[in-house]
């Protein structure tokens, strides 16, 4: 065998040196850009997909097409580690990254998501799900239940949540609260005083065969002992699919706890850490509770003679129009309405009985300005004081504070921590009674909005 010399012909090319090339660098794309999620109603199954948002599904047929509702979470980033981005997916398609989604997603899904396939077989396999797990739930009455003008029929049902099929049930429905309520949170299973209700809308198949049971919302509520001898209900979510929201859902979900707490007798119905919106709907809902509580009126009426006949401007100080205390406590025991709420409640009950354009109502406007102030800033309290901080805020900078509680006696502190003007202070109160009264109006005109004609 000849062997290879290490000298090589002169006239021989040269080898080409090889050129070394960059990849660009990947600048990450946001996860909402690049996740969608679809949601079987009938099953509550969850399948992702390389695409935007979530999508609630009826039938296989709609996954994947371009007309299905889409609906996008409040924020999926915070399940991403580091910058808060997905590398390696650019145009929808896996490149050479190494972000592993699967950590994420399982937070997020647990064991709801599934393959495909699977998903896709859950629409003839699984279309009796919902109905098997309600079987042995309680069916709640309340007033707000009502059959669609397509047939159907909605329905509450109150179920344990400790029971494991109902808890399989919530652990598939728990996503949605992280995808779709702000500071959403899990709750512990397994404790027995954890209840569910669930909404529910049963209609039946094309076939007309069977009837197939979709989920509308649900709301968790737990049974807290109230000393001596009561349990207090917390609601700990509430939460409508969005493709139902806006249709009276969230209502009957309230009114199907409150009609529960009732009939069991608990000492109030309370709900932890409430949105703007859940409070705003709260609150609308048992104001409106309490127009047809006859021991309201002749309260209200007393407040609105008052405001009629008074010259607020010739008093020192302005009256407050605190309801009675036997009032609160009457509330509290027949409608299961709680002190705070109350409080809230019996503000638009009183703007309700006033006239608009009239003098009752411009004093009612002072009367209110003054009890905001007067709660918010104690300027006779002799042993510490309330002060307002002014804090960095990125939605409103101007009207950004805290409320703090001073033990040292003396001036109050403006909002910049200037002894001397107050002016800043001042313009934060005024800002503050100001968003107070427009929820005030907000819900009042909600409520005649919703009255019948006579």
């Amino acid at each position: 065998m000849p062997l290879k010399h290490k000298g090589s012909d002169s006239s021989a090319e040269p080898k080409k040196r090889k050129r070394v090339g960059f990849a660009e660098i990947d600048p990450g794309v946001e996860p909402e850009e690049c996740i969608k999620i679809f949601l079987d109603l009938a099953c509550t199954d969850l399948r992702l997909f390389t695409y935007a948002s979530l999508t609630a599904v009826k039938n296989k047929d709609e996954v994947g097409a371009t007309d299905s509702l889409c609906i996008k979470p409040i924020d999926l980033n915070q399940f991403f580690n580091v910058d808060e981005k997905i590398y390696g997916y650019k145009n929808l398609k896996r490149g050479k990254g190494i972000t592993d989604l699967n950590p994420a997603l399982r937070d997020i899904f647990g064991e709801s998501l599934i393959a495909k396939e699977q998903f896709l077989q859950s629409f003839s396999t699984n279309r009796d799900y919902i109905s098997s797990v309600i079987a042995d739930g309680a069916g709640v009455t309340c007033n707000s239940l009502v059959n669609d003008a397509d047939g159907s029929v909605i329905e509450v049902v109150q179920m344990k949540l400790h029971s494991p099929a109902v808890g399989l049930l919530y652990s598939r429905l728990f996503p949605l609260v992280l995808m779709l309520v702000d500071g959403g949170s899990a709750i512990k299973v397994t404790d027995p005083n954890w209840d569910i209700f669930l909404a529910v809308k049963k209609v039946q198949d094309p076939s007309g065969i069977s009837i197939v049971t979709n989920v509308l919302g649900f709301a968790t509520v737990y049974r807290f002992f109230h000393y001596p001898d009561s349990i207090r209900f917390r609601i700990g979510q509430i939460l409508v699919l969005p493709q139902y929201q806006g249709q009276g859902y969230g209502q009957l979900l309230f009114d199907s706890v409150y009609s529960v707490a009732l009939s069991e007798n608990v000492y109030d119905v309370t709900v932890e850490d409430p949105s703007e919106y859940l409070q705003y709907l709260r609150t609308r809902i048992d104001t409106n509770r309490l127009l047809g509580f006859d021991p309201v009126k002749p309260a209200i009426d007393s407040v609105v003679l008052r405001l009629k006949e008074e010259n607020l401007s010739k008093l020192s100080s302005k009256p407050s129009f605190i309801p009675p205390a036997n009032l609160i406590t009457l509330a509290r025991q027949k409608l299961k309405i709680n002190k705070k709420m109350f409080l809230a409640c019996w503000e638009v009950l009183i703007y309700l009985s006033l006239d608009s354009g009239s003098k009752c109502m411009e004093n009612f406007r002072a009367c209110f300005s003054d009890h905001v102030k007067d709660i918010m800033v104690d300027k006779e309290s002799t042993g510490g004081r309330k002060e307002l901080i002014q804090v960095p805020n990125q939605y409103d900078p101007a009207f950004s504070f805290v409320v703090t509680w001073s033990p040292n006696s003396g001036e109050l502190n403006n909002m910049n921590g200037d002894t001397n003007d107050q002016s800043a202070q001042e313009e934060q109160l005024t800002h503050l009674v100001a968003m107070r009264m427009e929820a005030i109006v907000k819900i009042a005109t909600k409520i005649l909005s919703l009255q019948k004609p006579r």
